[in-house]
Order: structure tokens, then C-alpha cells, then sequence
């Protein structure tokens, strides 16, 4: 069994959070990189984690932005054979207590208002341009500014299509 500890960067300190999810006995930890729309460490690990391991968060905030979301995350988790386990408060999605915390996350998730519809964040060419003039890469760009790497690229390629004195 391999447990998976997970860190999604907020007002909580990332360290902290690393080694508290060590002491729990995770060999792996991995955190987020950035505050971005979709997390992409966690869908990795959600990619590989597989029968009978854990994933281990400091709380459920860590998570998802919302309780319907941290459903979806224990049913895909549950569709890999793998369980969920959080250290404060202490939760785990495997054996009875598991079935608890789904009914009481329904429950809570009936109340919620519908997710308002996300809307898709843009990264004016100006600021890629002059990013890209400091020396940064289109990874690093694209971190810095919250956007996929493809938005990025796209915009570059944009840029280099402009006629000579268009901005």
C-alpha cells in the first residue's frame, strides 16, 4: 500500500503541510505548483494511484473548491481501488466510517448552491510579451500568469504573426 500525500498551495504554509503528511507515513508528497483553475498534480496521482493505496491531504479544504467536488474526487479514487484520508479532522473514504463521510458530504452538498459556470482566465499578449522579454520561458510564463502552457504558445505565435509595428 502506498500512501500518496497531497498539498494544494494555500494561506497554509506548504512546508508545514509536507511534514505533517511525512509523519502520517506518506512516501510520496507531492504539492501543487500553482493556485491555477485545475489542479494538475493531484489529476496525475489520480492518473496512477492504484488498488488498496491512499491518498493523504492535510484536510478537505485541500481538496476541491467544493463538497460535490470532493465527492467526484472519492468516487474516481474509489474506481481506482484506492481510499481517501485526511489528517484533521481524521477522515478516511474506506470501510464504514467511508460510507459515513459520503452521506454527511451528500448531505452538505444538497445545500450547496450549482457551481456558477468558471469563467476561463486570458493573459493579455502584453504581459506574455514582456515576460517573455525577461527572460522567462512559456512554462514559466504560463505558471506566472495562471493559463496553460498552450494559451501561451498560441499567443506567441500570434505575436510573431503581427505585422512590424502592430501591437
Amino acid at each position: 500500500m502506498l500512501r500518496i500525500g497531497y498539498v494544494r498551495p494555500s494561506e497554509a504554509d506548504e512546508a508545514e503541510s509536507a511534514a505533517v503528511l511525512r509523519a502520517q507515513g506518506c512516501q510520496v508528497i507531492r504539492i501543487e505548483e500553482g493556485a491555477g483553475e485545475a489542479p494538475m498534480v493531484l489529476a496525475s496521482i489520480l492518473e496512477f494511484i492504484g488498488e488498496g493505496d491512499q491518498l493523504v491531504a492535510p484536510n478537505l479544504q485541500h481538496l476541491g473548491r467544493s463538497t460535490r467536488g470532493i465527492l467526484e474526487l472519492i468516487e474516481r479514487l474509489e474506481q481506482r481501488g484506492a481510499s481517501l484520508v485526511t489528517v484533521d479532522p481524521p477522515l478516511s473514504s474506506a470501510g464504514p466510517a467511508g460510507q459515513q463521510l459520503r452521506a454527511i458530504l451528500e448531505a452538505v452538498a444538497a445545500l450547496e448552491p450549482p457551481e456558477a459556470p468558471r469563467r476561463r482566465t486570458r493573459a493579455p499578449a502584453h504581459e506574455i510579451r514582456a515576460l517573455q522579454r525577461a527572460g522567462l520561458g512559456p512554462v514559466e510564463i504560463a505558471r506566472k500568469l495562471g493559463v496553460s502552457r498552450m494559451t501561451v504558445w498560441r499567443k506567441l505565435k500570434a505575436l510573431r504573426a503581427e505585422p512590424c509595428g502592430a501591437a
